[in-house]
C-alpha cells in the first residue's frame, strides 16, 4: 500500500528538507556576467580576430540575400534610415549586426556627429556604429556603396566607451566583492552562535540528567 508520506511512493518529487534549530545563511546573491573584460585595449590589440578586422577590408550587405537587387537596395536604405543594417566582413565571414544613432529626423545632427550619413559621398552612405564584440568596445567605421552593397569598413578601439564601461566593471566587482564580505560575516556569525549553543548543551545536558536520575533513585526509596 502506497503511502502520502514515503517520498518513493510519488515518483518525480522530492521530500522537504527538514530546518534545524540553526539554518546556516545561504548566499542570497548571484554575479552577473561582466559585459567587457578587464583590459580591453590589450585584447583589441592582441586578439587575432580583432587585428583581422581593425584592417580596412571588403564588406557587403547581407539582408535579404534571397529577394531581387533593386528590393534589396530599397531595404537596406530603409534600414541605415530606422537605424540598423547587416553588414559582413568578406574576408573573414563575420557578420554583424550594426544599430546606430540617426536623431530625431536623420538630418538634424551635425555632420561630425552623424553615424549615418547619405550626404558625405555620393552614391555612398557612411556609417558609424558603436557596440561591445567579445568583451571589448569597439566601433564599426566604413561605407556602402548603394547601388553593388558592398564596400570597405573596418573596427576600431572605442576608448571612450571603454573607460565608460570600465568603471561600471569596476562598481560591479565592488558590489560583488561587499555582498561576499557581507556573506562571510554572516557566516562566522553563525559559527559562532552554533559553538555557544554546542558548549551551552555539553555544560547543561550531563548535570540535567545527574539530577534526574536522582530525583527517579529518591523516588524509588519512597
Amino acid at each position: 500500500m502506497l503511502s502520502v508520506n514515503d517520498p518513493s511512493a510519488l515518483p518525480g518529487m522530492l521530500p522537504f528538507d527538514s530546518i534545524g534549530l540553526y539554518e546556516q545563511p545561504k548566499p542570497r546573491f548571484f554575479f552577473k556576467m561582466p559585459r567587457v573584460v578587464p583590459d580591453q585595449k590589450a585584447k583589441f590589440e592582441s586578439d587575432e580576430l580583432f587585428r583581422r578586422l581593425s584592417r580596412e577590408s571588403e564588406v557587403r550587405y547581407t539582408g535579404y540575400r534571397d529577394r531581387p537587387a533593386e528590393e534589396r537596395q530599397v531595404r537596406f536604405q530603409n534600414g541605415c534610415r530606422e537605424g540598423h543594417t547587416e553588414i559582413a566582413f568578406v574576408a573573414t565571414g563575420t557578420n554583424l549586426q550594426l544599430v546606430f544613432n540617426i536623431g530625431a529626423n536623420g538630418y538634424h545632427l551635425g555632420a561630425a556627429n552623424r553615424e549615418c550619413d547619405f550626404d558625405k559621398e555620393r552614391g555612398k552612405v557612411h556609417i558609424r556604429s558603436h557596440f561591445i564584440m567579445n568583451g571589448v568596445c569597439v566601433r564599426w567605421k566604413g561605407w556602402v556603396d548603394l547601388e553593388r552593397l558592398d564596400g570597405v569598413g573596418c573596427l576600431e578601439f572605442d576608448e571612450e566607451k571603454a573607460m565608460i564601461e570600465n568603471s561600471l566593471l569596476h562598481d560591479q566587482m565592488e558590489r560583488y566583492n561587499q555582498k561576499l564580505r557581507d556573506f562571510e560575516e554572516n557566516r562566522r556569525a553563525y559559527r559562532a552562535q552554533s559553538d555557544r549553543s554546542h558548549k551551552f548543551l555539553n555544560t547543561h545536558a550531563p548535570t540535567e540528567a545527574a539530577d534526574s536520575i536522582m530525583g527517579a533513585h529518591r523516588l524509588g526509596n519512597c
